[in-house]
Order: C-alpha cells, then sequence, then structure tokens
C-alpha cells in the first residue's frame, strides 16, 4: 500500500474511532472496529479482552521483535468543551475529538507504519503491533495482560502524543493515601488532638524535602500534596486528617527506594495504591536510541506516565500530537501530524532495518 493510501486510511480510521466512544474498560467497540480494519487489510489480526495484536506477515521467531504499541481508551469529556467531543470535525487543518492526540493518532500512525512493512521479506527485526486498553486509568486488562500472549518482545515503541520527538525515559507514578489520627472534642473548649494540626507537619515535610539523586534526564522527584479531607462539622475538632499524595518517581529514586524514604521522615499512615507503575529509561547506545539520533529527533525525559511502565524491555516513546492537547477541552490533532507521523514511524523502521546490525553490535 502507497503511503498516500495509508494517510488517507488512517485519517478516515481516527475519524471513526473519535466518533466511537472508548472509555477505559468500555473499548468493545473500538477493538471491534481496529480488529475489522486489520482484517480488511489482509492482516490476521487477533483479539483478547480489548486489546487487538498483529505480527508481521514474515515473523521469525529467531530474530528481535519490536513492538509497535497505543491505546485505544480514552478519558472522559470534561465539563469544559465547546464541541460535540464524538464528532470528529475537521476544521482549518485540525481533527477535532476526544482521543484525537491522545492517543488516537499515534494509534492509527503505527497501525499504517505495521501495514507499510506488514508483507516486507528480509526485515532485520519482527514487528509486532497492539492496539490496547486501559492505559489511562493503567488497569490489569491492558497491554500488562496483553503482554505474555505475544511472546518475547525485545524492544519497543509506545505511541503517545511527542511531537515526533523521543523520550527516553519517563518519570514512574506512586499515589499515596496518608492519614493522621488524632482525638475528637469540642472546638469551644479546646478539646481532644486536633487531626489537621498534627497533619501540618507532614503536609509540611512533603512541600519541602527533597531527594538527594536528581536524574541526569527526568529531573528531581516531584511530590505534590493534591486531596485533603478532615471534619465533619465546623465546632468538632477532627479526629482524622486524610491525604492524597501525587509522587513522580525517576529512573535514579524508583517507586520503592521513594515509598522506603517517605515512610521513615512521616508520622502518618501511608498506603500507596500501587507499586506497578515504574519510572523507565533507555540506555542511550541502544539502537532505537541512536535511529532517533541519525534521524534528528530531540531525546527528553517525560514527566507523564505511559504503559512503558508495565514493558520489561527497552522502550522508547514517540508519536503524532503533542502532550499539552491531552485530556483538555476541545482536544484535536492536526491532519498534518497524522500523516507526517506515519512517515516519520516509517523512515523510523527503515533506518532501523538497514542500520540494525551495525547499530545492536556492542561498544567496543
Amino acid at each position: 500500500m502507497n503511503l498516500d493510501k495509508l494517510s488517507t486510511q488512517a485519517v478516515a480510521l481516527l475519524r471513526t474511532l473519535i466518533s466511537t466512544p472508548s472509555f477505559s474498560k468500555s473499548e468493545n467497540e473500538t477493538a471491534s472496529v481496529l480488529q475489522h480494519v486489520l482484517r480488511e487489510n489482509g492482516v490476521a489480526a487477533d483479539r483478547h479482552l480489548n486489546n487487538v495484536w498483529a505480527k508481521n506477515l514474515h515473523y521469525n521467531s529467531s530474530k528481535p521483535t519490536l513492538l509497535l504499541n497505543s491505546h485505544h481508551d480514552t478519558v472522559k469529556p470534561n465539563a469544559q468543551y465547546t464541541r460535540n467531543p464524538f464528532e470528529a470535525d475537521i476544521h482549518k487543518g485540525r481533527l477535532y475529538g476526544l482521543g484525537s492526540n491522545d492517543a488516537g493518532a499515534s494509534v492509527v500512525a503505527l497501525m499504517a507504519c505495521f501495514l507499510y512493512f506488514y508483507g516486507r521479506e528480509n526485515l532485520a527485526f519482527n514487528i509486532v503491533f497492539a492496539a490496547t486498553a486501559e492505559e489511562e486509568i493503567s488497569g490489569a486488562n491492558g497491554i500488562e495482560c496483553l503482554l505474555p500472549l505475544l511472546g518475547t518482545i525485545d524492544f519497543g515503541i509506545v505511541g503517545e502524543p511527542t511531537g515526533m520527538n523521543i523520550a527516553v525515559a519517563e518519570k514512574g507514578l506512586l499515589v499515596l493515601d496518608c492519614e493522621v489520627k488524632g482525638a475528637s472534642g469540642h472546638a469551644a473548649r479546646s478539646e481532644g488532638v486536633n487531626a489537621i494540626h498534627k497533619a501540618m507537619v507532614d503536609l509540611k515535610w512533603f512541600r519541602d524535602f527533597k531527594f538527594p539523586l536528581v536524574s541526569e534526564v527526568l529531573g528531581p522527584v516531584v511530590m505534590s500534596v493534591t486531596m485533603i479531607q478532615a471534619g465533619t462539622q465546623h465546632n468538632v475538632v477532627p479526629d482524622s486528617c486524610k491525604f492524597t499524595v501525587d509522587v513522580r518517581t525517576t529512573d535514579v529514586c524508583g517507586t520503592r527506594y521513594v515509598l522506603k524514604t517517605i515512610q521513615q521522615h512521616v508520622a502518618c499512615s501511608v498506603q500507596p495504591r500501587s507499586l506497578r507503575i515504574n519510572p523507565s529509561a533507555i540506555d542511550k547506545s541502544h539502537p532505537l536510541v541512536k535511529v532517533g539520533q541519525l534521524l534528528g529527533c530531540e531525546l527528553y525525559g517525560s514527566p507523564t506516565t505511559s504503559d512503558q511502565a508495565l514493558m520489561p524491555f527497552p522502550t522508547i516513546k514517540m508519536g503524532p500530537g503533542e502532550s499539552a492537547r491531552s485530556h483538555t477541552a476541545d482536544e484535536f490533532v492536526l491532519v498534518q501530524e497524522v500523516e507526517s507521523g506515519i512517515q516519520q514511524y516509517i523512515d523510523f523502521l527503515a533506518t532501523l532495518h538497514t542500520h540494525y546490525e551495525t547499530l545492536a553490535r556492542p561498544t567496543q
């Protein structure tokens, strides 16, 4: 299939995906759409739950395997939308709609790239394309449950809006539910032990503490108190103060190290919601990074998390669109970004194929 036809099909598919609601855990219809399009193009696409995947025609288990992955679930539209989030309108080159930028553009561009190479013989590596579910909630029925079905994956490209630059590292996420206990009493008589007053010591620690190790790519660990609940009425001294902390971990300050450090310094109870969303980083000598450098891509560290956190092999994050548009009202992606993204993905894989043996050779 030539590039013009691939681009036309990709934009049409993106419009269909936008018009088909696919909130996390409810991606059944978009999964069906994606599987149908792959099969229409002669690809034997498989499905597990709401995850759709396929392997290149000449898949050879003796070769390394590259995963092309992005997600087709979306967040729910916020109240500030002025457009119908499910109408895939194109206006002045902008394709509007929920999930257009995050991460529909990456899904369709990666699929187009996969179709371009699908029947190619003698590739230096296998290609597996996977459009997965539940990324927006880090759910267990997304990429995590699919990976065991894909066979050995050696490295991957995760499609997220990066302006087609390359995130060589991304921060992990640690969400903490904390509670300080006090004792209730009558506010007029200053009875009891005020849990809010006790919590202020720990709240100040979360605000002021700096982890000594700072990542070269990702910078420092960032801790933000984002929610707080206490009290039942104005004249009762609160016996409990609960608060939530959003912690962004790094490649040099991993999830468990950060949690242990926090627990050693604060008096409140600390309950992590999950230890699964780990920071990730790829060695700068990896062939994926070297190809990015050959093609002039900007390399950077990403403060946002993705399904990279759940992948136990080297990955880069790269895709059309801009991260700042994600989860915003009247979300959009430029049609030209989708089209050029397809070309850039193809150029990336072609360069990787041409130079793979040289780039994969250990540095002396």
